[in-house]
């Protein structure tokens, strides 16, 4: 059985200077990270598939690409919810952050109370990936009611004035994903995002700005339509 130890070292061999440099230019923290490229972490992901037990020992190594690939092999349903709270409180970029809430966190059965509790955070890391959440659990696959998201909204209209950029990013996300999800939710998306418009914050008006130019636009209104004749 493959060890964390010699994940690590293989990790190590595959990382380099210019991604590295490339994943700085997106904001990536880096002192941790050995600048091994997104596919080659994923290949290992689809050699271990679910190893709940190895993911646990990759991620307390603390290195980027490691929790990455303990985010893609761990299992869902062995956590509690704090041991979900113990790898938040570890989040330090968003990368990691957003991997982890996408392709593990959105699968497990306390994920949407953990949307609304992490996004009541003021840990940048932590209200990140409640909204992160919130756009994972907007995906096709999530089988919540519409009027689940309703929350959802009052968060974002909520958090919309937080003017850090990793924040209103994934507030806009939230937003953005959910409007996209069926033709009620976007006409409400629409409404919450020409809210937010009208408050005197320049971050609020970006996220209402970007979000209104992508849920108004032709080619998702396109798809509600073709839907509706479906």
């Amino acid at each position: 059985m493959t060890s964390a130890a010699e994940i690590v070292d293989l990790l190590r061999s595959r990382g380099t200077q210019e991604n590295l440099a490339g994943m700085a230019r997106y904001g990536i923290r880096t002192d941790r990270s050995f600048g091994v490229k997104a596919a080659d972490i994923k290949d290992l992901a689809r050699q271990h598939k679910r190893n709940h037990a190895l993911a646990l020992d990759l991620w307390a190594t603390g290195y980027r690409e490691a929790r990455i690939l303990a985010a893609y092999i761990a299992d869902p349903k062995a956590f509690t919810p704090q041991l979900m709270d113990a790898w938040v409180a570890d989040f330090d970029s968003w990368d990691i952050c957003d991997t982890t809430t996408n392709q593990l966190f959105r699968y497990h059965p306390h994920a949407y109370d953990k949307a609304l509790e992490w996004s009541r955070s003021e840990r940048l890391f932590t209200r990140r990936a409640g909204f992160a959440l919130m756009a994972g659990l907007a995906l096709k696959t999530s089988k919540l009611e519409d009027n689940a998201y309703q929350p959802f909204f009052q968060r974002i209209q909520t958090v919309a004035t937080d003017q850090r950029n990793m924040v209103k990013k994934a507030v806009n996300w939230a937003l953005r994903q959910i409007g996209k999800r069926n033709k009620v939710l976007n006409t409400r998306a629409i409404t919450v995002a020409e809210e937010i418009a009208a408050l005197d914050n320049p971050a609020a008006r970006w996220i209402a700005s970007d979000a209104l130019r992508e849920l108004r636009s032709e080619a998702v209104q396109k798809r509600f339509r073709q839907s509706a004749v479906v």
